[in-house]
């Protein structure tokens, strides 16, 4: 890396930009932009990968099967708001075949999903959380689920003030965005 580059990155809070630039910034990544700022993120670890990638390939075979929607994976930038842009990355989202169509752009996704999946990380802080579950709502996501690895628990988001908890022994399914989706709790959460 040049010292130019290090010195960018050392600076990564100091920067503003739209939507747009930061798609064309690869270079800054893993980060989010809120309200127009960069927000560097931390890379995840192999636990969150592997939650990530479990339910992931359930929701990508629910999607694929009944030819109903897509599941994405890996930071996917949703817009939240504009001028000035905020896009956060969600670690999973499951996007209805009708919303994928209307997409315009490659880049962020302009439509929000009907679901987007938050994997909690040991150094999450609830209010953070809090934040991007209520922007996801802002931008007209469905539901939220968030998934708390160490006590093997999902919330389930109906809005930032009404959800559900449910533990490893629980079924998570949803038969409004995803009819006929069910899978026991225990099962995201590989031991």
């Amino acid at each position: 890396m040049r010292i130019t580059e290090m010195a960018l990155l050392k600076d990564y809070k100091d920067l503003w930009m739209t939507g747009e630039e930061l798609f064309r910034r690869p270079d800054l990544n893993p980060c989010e932009l809120v309200n127009g700022r960069v927000v560097p993120t931390m890379p995840t670890g192999g636990k969150h990968g592997e939650i990530e990638l479990e339910l992931g390939a359930r929701l990508r075979s629910y999607g694929k099967e009944l030819k109903r929607g897509r599941a994405l994976g890996g930071e996917v930038g949703i817009y939240i708001r504009r001028d000035p842009d905020t896009v956060r990355a969600a670690d999973l989202l499951y996007i209805s075949e009708e919303r994928f169509a209307r997409l315009r752009s490659p880049g962020y996704l302009e439509i929000a999903p009907e679901l987007v999946v938050e994997i909690l990380s040991p150094d999450d802080r609830w209010s953070e959380v809090m934040e991007k579950v209520s922007d996801y709502f802002e931008a007209g996501v469905v539901r939220v689920w968030v998934l708390d690895p160490k006590p093997r628990r999902v919330f389930v988001y109906r809005s930032p003030a009404e959800f559900v908890q449910l533990e490893a022994a629980q079924i998570l399914t949803d038969e409004e965005i995803l009819p006929g989706f069910s899978v026991l709790v225990a099962e995201l959460f590989p031991k």
